[in-house]
């Protein structure tokens, strides 16, 4: 199907909506935002004398919705200029908007009869070939034909995504006996190649794949809570980062979620799957009911399984519901042997072995928790889908969890669990004990750098569709590392081009990390067209070993200290100046020394959701490792005549001196980590690894030459540094700042106004990476600094810079 989605209708503007709206504007389409005209005035418009003619009153609910999800955190918008690509109206003036739509998209309320009443106005001016579907949660998609033209047949199916649009990856896709396969083809590339999205295509069943294992789960740690005499701390706890999971685990999530909604669409289950042998659990424990009945719903009514409160010394504090009690009490540490045993152990795989042999009371959680869900799971095939990776993609991209349920099942071990689920009375589903009676063990196989699942109708391994094309680190590091240390690794991507890899605490930037890079640029510029910089950690790096510094610093050993810092600029500026073309690909987290290296790269290929920022003014120094020269440089790059100068000045200070982090890459470009141009951004995490290998083999191609070291970039010298010096002393004056801040200011405007210098001058890259060490080594002598440092660390807000 030869389409492009250039303009999009979203009807309906809630919560989801508007999210949705704001996500395709986000990639550039421009969307037609519509909904319901009020039934009545409000107050304010009674005032202002309106009637219900008026403009305002009939567009009151869509752009409502609008702009309060415009001042929503997390900002479902990259960057606030995109909001100018929704138009907003209303069904009853403004449906014809959708008659040059290629996407439309049904977005309201959950009730059937007010679906098909609303897709009846749009077959009214529906262009015939236009896309069409639902957001639907749970209306089967079949039901939603009856009145449907053959042409809306044929081009409709379920888009459902996940809240907030923006953040969460899953988009299920879910046809219905009249869509026509290329619809579907289409859907599923689309929201992969430009949403971003992990596309699931599901079959039309109650709660689709998703949501029907991710509440059975909830469901079934609801009964288990109580079963085993367990807290909320302690399921929590076990079920949040240290099995993989999200930080808010289970009972904060629905917190977060709803109660209300979880038990809506528990309640659904139970009534619509009454085959599901685990039905019984969707029947809701006694403590679910009260707090329904109380209205303890989670954040929407300040309280649910936490509530927030102050002490008598309006100190705030988060209690936890007693489950037993019906009470509120502080929360308490919780502690299991199993943990402590896990606590060194980073890889997420590894540690999971250790939980599911826990000898404790966590263990025979987490035995009671897997052999449950290995058993769902495998009785859902074929019911929810006929493919056992797409119930793995699901989990992972709609409720954050790192393994999927048949992957997990692979790592505490194929029959290790089988054994277990027998003696517990959980055999799992029949097409399990054929695998295994044909001598297959694992769900699924990493063969050449090509990852496949085992393929229940053919008895065989397929590989995944779709990921033909793409590039993975974790599929080609067993076969194509090249090279390696404690910290990072060099893997052989094919064509000609490798990956330097960071695997480091928190991809953190130290001497293993610093030898790696020299080494990939040493070995790309004898046998290879260049690098790539990626990982596929859950951060790009943040930043360079804040501890390190400390510990240096602490023993006054200055000299290594300076060493260091030298190294890491060197290895910066070979990241610029080299024979081969150097490509970065970062992701979410990019600090400090992060960021210094994407500011140093030939061209960055970023992923949309980056955070990235030159932090280290909050640790109490400046940017050692080439970042405060690069942002001089840049600003040199651009300058133009007059009071600009001294603007763009300004601004550049700032970002560096508020330690401004990005919280999209569209934001970074604003903030002049990115360039405009040059560097670019990738929806789809999927293809950035991809993307950035042919970037490399693109620049390799056309000839790429070593550019030349600059030599002549303008500064300011004594006309700077008298703007930097009278603004830090008055901010430290009228005590919006501390006398250290005001001394860790003048020293970062004196390394960009390249020194007391009596004039504008050009001076050299050197020149200003000199000046930057010096200043950065002598805030590291400060008192404040050091103590700045260690209370970051032992607080463990920042573990790394």
């Amino acid at each position: 199907m030869n389409k492009r989605i250039q303009k999009v209708a979203v009807l309906g503007s809630g919560i989801m909506g508007s999210r949705i709206a704001c996500h395709l504007a986000n990639i550039g389409c421009k969307v037609v935002l519509l909904d319901i005209v009020p039934f009545e005035l409000n107050e304010k418009e009674v005032a202002a004398g309106l009637t219900k003619e008026n403009d305002i009153v009939r567009n009151r609910i869509v752009n409502d919705s609008l702009t309060s999800t415009l001042k929503s955190n997390p900002s479902p918008i990259y960057r606030k200029s995109f909001a100018s690509r929704i138009k907003t109206g209303n069904f009853d003036d403004h449906l014809e908007w959708i008659s040059d739509c290629d996407w439309i998209i049904e977005v309201i309320i959950e009730r059937l009869d007010l679906k098909i009443a609303l897709f009846d106005k749009v077959e009214k001016f529906r262009k015939p070939g236009t896309l069409i579907s639902s957001n639907t949660s749970g209306i089967p998609i079949e039901m939603m034909l009856q009145g449907r033209s053959d042409d809306f047949q044929k081009y409709f199916c379920g888009t459902h995504f996940f809240n907030p649009p923006r953040y969460l990856k899953l988009l299920e896709i879910i046809p219905s006996s009249k869509t026509m396969p290329e619809v579907i083809d289409f859907f599923m590339d689309y929201g992969k190649r430009f949403l971003g999205k992990t596309t699931v295509l599901c079959k039309d069943t109650p709660a689709f794949i998703a949501n029907r294992v991710g509440v059975y789960s909830i469901m079934s740690l609801f009964h288990t809570v109580k079963e085993m005499d367990m807290t909320v701390d302690e399921i929590d706890k076990l079920t949040g980062p240290v099995l993989g999971r999200p930080k808010s685990a289970t009972f904060r999530t629905c917190d977060v979620v709803g109660l209300d909604t979880l038990v809506h669409v528990a309640n659904g289950l139970k009534e619509n799957c009454p085959d599901d042998e685990a039905n019984a659990l969707f029947e809701l424990p006694d403590y679910i009911s009260k707090m329904v009945e109380n209205n303890w719903l989670g954040s929407k009514t300040k309280q649910g399984f936490y509530k927030k409160t102050t002490d008598e010394n309006g100190k705030r504090q988060i209690l936890s519901l007693n489950l037993n009690s019906m009470e509120y009490e502080p929360k308490q540490r919780v502690k299991f042997p199993t943990l402590e045993l896990t606590k060194p152990i980073d890889d997420l795989k590894e540690r999971t072995k250790v939980l599911f042999s826990g000898k404790d009371k966590a263990g025979e959680f987490y035995r009671k928790s897997f052999t449950g869900l290995f058993q769902y799971v495998s009785n859902r095939i074929p019911e929810i889908t006929d493919d056992l990776y797409k119930i793995d993609d699901a989990l992972k991209a709609g409720f954050g969890w790192e393994l999927g349920p048949f992957e997990t099942w692979d790592v505490v071990g194929f029959e290790k669990a089988l054994k277990l689920m027998e003696e517990s009375g959980k055999k799992p589903a029949q097409w399990v004990y054929d695998m295994k009676d044909a001598g297959i063990t694992s769900f699924y196989k990493l063969e050449n750098g090509v990852k496949s699942y085992y393929d229940i109708s053919s008895k065989s391994y397929q590989v995944i569709p779709g990921t033909e094309e793409l590039v993975s680190l974790a599929n080609l590091k067993d076969g194509n590392t090249v090279w390696n240390n404690k910290d990072c690794s060099i893997i052989d991507l094919g064509d000609g081009v490798l990956n330097l890899e960071f695997h480091s605490k928190m991809n953190t930037i130290g001497g293993e990390v610093i030898a790696g890079i020299n080494k990939a640029i040493e070995m790309a510029e004898e046998s290879y067209k260049g690098l790539v910089i990626s990982n596929e950690g859950q951060n790009f790096s943040a930043g360079a070993n804040v501890g390190l510094i400390f510990m240096m610093a602490v023993e006054q050993e200055y000299e290594e200290l300076n060493f260091a810092i030298k190294a890491f600029q060197d290895t910066m500026m070979r990241v610029r100046y080299s024979r081969i073309p150097v490509v970065l690909a970062p992701h979410n987290m990019a600090l400090g020394g992060g960021c210094e290296m994407c500011l140093h790269a030939d061209k960055v290929i970023a992923h949309a959701e980056l955070y990235m920022g030159l932090v280290e003014f909050g640790v109490g120094l400046i940017p050692g490792g080439g970042g405060t020269k690069e942002f001089v440089k840049r600003l040199s790059e651009e300058l133009h005549d007059g009071d600009v100068k001294i603007n763009r000045l300004r601004d550049r200070f700032l970002t560096i001196g508020q330690a401004k982090v990005s919280t999209s890459a569209y934001e970074a470009f604003d903030l002049g980590y990115l360039r405009e141009g040059i560097d670019e951004v990738v929806v789809s995490r999927d293809y950035q690894l991809k993307i950035a290998k042919e970037a490399v083999i693109e620049m390799s191609d056309e000839g790429y030459t070593m550019p030349p070291k600059e030599k002549n970039i303008e500064v300011f010298g004594q006309e700077g540094l008298g703007i930097v010096y009278v603004g830090a002393q008055s901010m430290q004056a009228g005590n919006y700042i501390s006398e250290h801040d005001q001394y860790i200011s003048e020293q970062l405007g004196f390394v960009m106004c390249g020194g007391d210098l009596s004039e504008n001058e050009k001076v050299s890259e050197q020149y200003l990476l000199d000046l930057e060490r010096k200043a950065f080594l002598d805030l590291c002598t400060k008192k404040k600094t050091l103590e700045r440092i260690q209370s970051i660390l032992t607080k463990g807000k920042i573990l790394r810079n």
